[in-house]
């Protein structure tokens, strides 16, 4: 990937289309926020497989994301705590347990970050 200096911050081009990336919210995205959306949206794409698999129907998935960052130092990530607000069929509470644990081995992001971000997971099933 190339990034490229512009006011305030800098931008990428993808596939998708630009990318705005900034420590200001009113140029781009903020860097801490791509890390988390990463994480996030990495294991929510992973356990929406590993429930089908479960022959677990989603209709929906909802991602809470709540991070805990450190100010004495540079504002590090420290935790990241992500709440899933699961609706759909055949989903129960031990089953959801599983794919959990199968989401944070199989998410690329959660196995990228694991020795220096904590990654904890809930889940609340809605109807």
């Amino acid at each position: 990937m190339d990034y490229f200096m512009k006011d305030g911050g800098f931008y990428t081009e993808t596939s998708y289309g630009r990318l705005d990336i900034s420590g200001d919210e009113q140029y781009g995205f903020r860097p801490y926020q791509l890390l988390v959306s990463a994480i996030a949206v990495c294991s929510g794409g992973v356990l929406r497989k590993i429930l089908k698999k479960m022959r677990a129907e989603i209709d929906d998935m909802h991602i809470h994301a709540d991070v805990k960052r450190n100010a004495q130092e540079s504002d590090k990530i420290e935790k990241i705590h992500l709440h899933f607000k699961l609706s759909g069929t055949q989903l129960d509470e031990k089953k959801i347990e599983r794919a959990l644990a199968l989401t944070r081995k199989h998410c690329s992001m959660i196995q990228s970050v694991k020795d220096s971000i904590e990654v904890t997971e809930s889940v609340q099933i809605v109807s």
